[in-house]
């Protein structure tokens, strides 16, 4: 079977506004940064899959706004309006076909140029439930209580996840937030909704980031050693209202299908870094679980002994929606590669990246990433 390899990335500074730069221009950056990187020139590249949503771009088929930028002139380009990580599936099963050896993917959102809660609501039921003034945050609030309950976790516990997502990303130079705060830190701010606080939950964002892929012979005579994508896995869930919010059922189908594919059958000791899609600190703890990376996850940070989790920070430190889960793919790229600078794990040979979106974590994905 073909294999694909990642031979490139880039990613901007995430910032609370970047109102200087229009959609093209923020992505122009990522993009002549990636081909700069890798030497690749632009007519080389023979297909692009970008990902953005038209609510946060605010005009539909948003992707056309940066077709030239991206190189589609005359080429194959197809537009995600998801998860970044499924746009990277995307470009995998391009290249899987046979019909192209070299795919740029690319994703991009500024939400500061929209109203999340708007925005977000337009995920839920228009008559009954959108009404109510449901969006992602009450949402997640809504399942934060419901895990929380089920597993006795108190609000201190949680508060430990958001410590040290901020811990480590003082070593990230592309964080928007970082900072040695404390568990009262993390209680203190804001209460966005019960029982989430400000220190809990993604802040709004604006970024994007690109990664380059290839053919397994392409990037062998490009790099001398690749870094290929060893396991996919892609699951959604039923409706949010349909299943247990406390379980990450689809994340865990999602892994399985990662794992066999990769020929991983004991994650916790086989996968060296992992970055974990969480907007919200309980939706890593769900994360940790569920990838089968450990059955306490609050024990095991507690313990300090989760370094190896999402060593960027992750969303919680700033992050868009359709962005985070390609800068995951593009964090752990960068871990096998020995560019992830300050924030190295080392010896670091197998990494998992996870995507997310939809209410409560509906649609799930994982990519299994190995270093040659």
């Amino acid at each position: 079977m073909r294999r694909v390899a990642i031979i490139g990335a880039a990613q901007t500074r995430f910032e609370a506004r970047k109102a200087s730069l229009a959609y093209n221009e923020l992505v122009y950056g990522v993009v002549r940064e990636l081909l700069d990187r890798t030497g690749i020139s632009m007519r080389e590249i023979e297909s692009m899959v970008t990902a953005s949503q038209d609510a946060y771009d605010g005009k539909t088929i948003s992707g056309m706004a940066i077709n030239e930028v991206v190189g589609a002139y005359l080429k194959s380009e197809a537009k995600v309006a998801a998860d970044g990580l499924q746009a990277l599936l995307y470009g995998v099963a391009r290249i899987l076909s046979g019909e192209f050896d070299l795919t740029l993917v690319v994703a991009h959102c500024k939400e500061s140029e929209g109203q999340s809660s708007a925005i977000t609501s337009l995920m839920f039921d228009p008559f009954v439930q959108r009404p109510l003034g449901l969006d992602e945050l009450t949402a997640a609030a809504l399942q934060a209580r419901c895990y929380c309950r089920k597993r006795r976790i108190t609000s201190e516990d949680m508060a430990l996840v958001a410590v040290k997502a901020h811990r480590q990303a003082l070593k990230n130079p592309y964080a928007q937030r970082a900072g040695e705060f404390t568990v009262e830190d993390v209680l203190a701010s804001p209460l966005l909704a019960d029982p989430i606080h400000e220190l809990e939950a993604a802040p709004r964002s604006d970024g994007a980031c690109a990664l380059l892929l290839a053919s397994e012979e392409r990037a062998r005579r490009l790099v001398d050693r690749p870094v290929c994508i060893a396991g996919i896995g892609n699951c959604t869930d039923a409706y949010w209202t349909e299943r247990d919010l406390a379980e990450a059922r689809a994340l865990q189908e999602a892994a399985r299908r990662a794992y066999t594919m990769a020929g991983i059958s004991d994650p916790a000791r086989e996968i060296d870094v992992v970055e974990i899609s969480a907007r919200y600190a309980h939706e890593e703890l769900m994360a940790i679980e569920a990838l089968g990376l450990h059955a306490s996850p609050v024990e095991l940070i507690a313990r300090d002994r989760a370094s190896f989790i999402t060593p960027s920070g992750g969303p919680l430190c700033g992050n868009p929606p359709t962005v985070s889960g390609l800068v995951r793919a593009v964090e752990a790229y960068w871990q096998l590669s020995g560019e992830a600078g300050a924030r190295q794990v080392e010896g670091a040979r197998v990494a998992l990246a996870h995507g997310a979106g939809g209410i409560c974590g509906q649609n799930q994905t994982v990519v299994i990433l190995r270093r040659e």
